[in-house]
């Protein structure tokens, strides 16, 4: 009868350990970490940041004149002034693809982002990568150009971003700049990395700036550096950038390329960065 019990009990005990034998034998998934920004741009560049499944993000970027054009300009606001519009739409969780539209040049860009590495909370990945591209083209009157490829351009970066802790936030993103017709003095490619940071000051304020450096030489009349900095005020649904920066082309090719303002002699402008998005 002992005998009996005994087995009994033992039977009735193998399911359970049979059930945690399996849940130890279950990897916990890695948690991923917040995103390192709070907006898909970190003023001139664009950052790790991809928005969920479904989302659509709608982009308004300004730049008005050089504070320094002149008397009668008002610190650039009456000089004539740079704007994009562009969408951009998460078709999964880990690609975007989006559009813009931009005054000067009549720049139309079609761009893409994949998210290729992304963070975790353990540490175990302490870095994300993402991969951003744009294929861009000139839409001014055809009188402008010898072939119809004269009017191409296309950019591609990769952003290795990290976010340090609460407030601290950081990246680095070499790229390359391609026209397929340039100055005989220039190169088609153009070689650059940038450098960029967010510090948080307040839950919805926060410090940027953002460096980005040429690295390919031309003979003569090399592009100067972005140097941007400036302020960002956001909320879970949209980002306000307001900064000081030397670029104007706003397309990231157009300013590796062809920027000519030189900040440390004064010729930087006032721009900003709105950004909506909304979940469907």
């Amino acid at each position: 009868m002992k005998n009996y019990i005994k087995t009994l009990f033992i039977l009735l005990l193998l399911p359970f350990m049979a059930m945690a034998q399996k849940k130890d034998s279950i990897k916990v998934k890695e948690k991923l970490e917040r995103p390192a920004f709070e907006s898909a741009t970190l003023i001139d560049n664009a950052t790790n940041v991809l928005f969920n499944k479904n989302t659509l993000e709608i982009q308004m970027s300004h730049r008005f004149g050089l504070i320094n054009a002149g008397e009668n300009d008002l610190a650039g606001f009456w000089a004539p002034a740079n704007i994009r519009i562009g969408l951009a739409y998460s078709i999964t969780d880990r690609i975007t693809l989006g559009y813009g539209t931009t005054k000067f040049d009549r720049l139309q860009d079609f761009n893409w982002k994949v998210a290729l590495l992304n963070q975790t909370r353990s540490g175990k990945m302490p870095v994300s990568v993402t991969y951003y591209g744009n294929f861009t083209v000139d839409a001014r009157t055809k009188d402008n150009f010898s072939h119809i490829q004269d009017r191409y351009s296309s950019f591609h970066q990769l952003i290795i971003a990290k976010r340090f802790n609460s407030k601290f936030s950081m990246q680095v993103a070499p790229s390359v700049s391609h026209y397929n017709i340039v100055e005989n003095t220039m190169k088609n490619d153009m070689l650059a990395i940038a450098i960029g940071g967010r510090y948080k000051i307040s839950p919805q304020t926060a410090f940027m700036a953002d460096y980005s450096q040429p690295l390919t030489s031309f003979a003569m009349n090399n592009p100067k550096p972005g140097v941007s900095m400036g302020f960002e005020f956001s909320t879970s649904a949209h980002a306000f950038q307001l900064f000081l920066t030397n670029y104007t082309g706003i397309v990231q090719q157009k300013n590796y390329m062809f920027n000519k303002n030189d900040f440390m002699k004064g010729n930087f402008l006032i721009g900003f960065n709105i950004t909506r998005v909304y979940n469907f």
